[in-house]
């Protein structure tokens, strides 16, 4: 499920932010940008939100901004000053030019001074990290929860026009077993003519055919998979692997249905079937 979360923590000058983007995948997979100096932390940061997040591709950004006294520091590069003053006095030198050397004179060469952040004790950056990661995990959630009772909200109306249109093929399946038993009595009638028709075989024929069309049992489960789909909507537990089960499930019944149902129809009201089976597929994609 997408989803963002951003989550701040402070101490004695260093703060660390956790920023948590989340978009949609059938599995949990995990992705990371932070300084090279917090890598050591990267599978302890990975098994936290293993613990909260089951499904989605997981990307996670750690910025951190030291601001605590000391926490710059400034080496002097001796040799090469050094070498660059008698560079200096030597063109002085040697040009005829005052020898004015100051220590402005070196300020601006990026050689002989060098500056360096200093490293973050590991236990402070871990115990920041993971604070940061709690308030970020706890912000997506949120914005995951809403964007899920939407969700909820759509699968349910479709499920409900899914079983409407079951309804209609039920209603409809025994008119076509009438209609095929009219069909082939004028058909025996027309080639027949005066003679008279075996009602004893047509009665055998009509219900052989009758068997061939039944869709019963196929609705009876597609009616079982559809409620079973709106209960586990309503649960609050991850949901999206039994989900994409009973997605297949449904498929698999309706187009039973559509193969064993001799009638144009029924066969319209299939197609309606799959393309809500479809969008439903979608949808839960986008579910835990």
């Amino acid at each position: 499920m997408t989803g963002f979360g951003k989550g701040v923590a402070v101490e004695n000058g260093v703060t660390i932010t956790v920023e948590i983007k989340t978009v949609n995948h059938k599995f949990f997979e995990y992705q990371s940008r932070m300084p090279r100096s917090f890598q050591f932390l990267d599978e302890k940061l990975k098994s936290f939100l293993a613990t909260s997040i089951s499904r989605g591709k997981t990307e996670v950004s750690v910025f951190v901004e030291d601001t605590s006294d000391g926490s710059v520091q400034i080496d002097v590069n001796k040799a090469y000053a050094e070498a660059y003053i008698k560079a200096l006095k030597q063109v002085a030198k040697e040009y005829k030019l005052k020898d004015d050397i100051k220590a402005s004179s070196l300020i601006g060469n990026g050689d002989i001074f060098i500056g360096k952040k200093r490293d973050i004790p590991e236990d402070t950056a871990l115990s920041l990290t993971l604070a940061a990661a709690k308030e970020a995990v706890q912000n997506l959630l949120s914005m995951r929860e809403a964007e899920g009772e939407r969700l909820k909200d759509d699968v349910l109306s479709r499920t409900d026009y899914i079983l409407s249109l079951v309804q209609k093929i039920e209603e409809r399946s025994p008119l076509t077993v009438k209609e095929y038993e009219q069909r082939l009595k004028e058909k025996v009638q027309e080639l027949l003519g005066d003679k008279t028709v075996d009602e004893q075989r047509l009665i055998t024929e009509v219900a052989i055919f009758a068997d061939k069309v039944a869709v019963a049992e196929e609705t009876v489960r597609l009616r079982s998979h559809i409620k079973a789909v709106s209960e586990l909507m309503e649960t609050e537990t991850p949901k999206g692997r039994k989900l994409d089960f009973l997605i297949q499930e449904m498929n698999r019944e309706t187009n039973t249905i559509g193969s064993k149902a001799q009638d144009i129809e029924i066969a319209h009201t299939v197609v309606d079937i799959k393309s809500e089976i479809e969008k439903i597929r979608e949808q839960i994609q986008n579910i835990e």
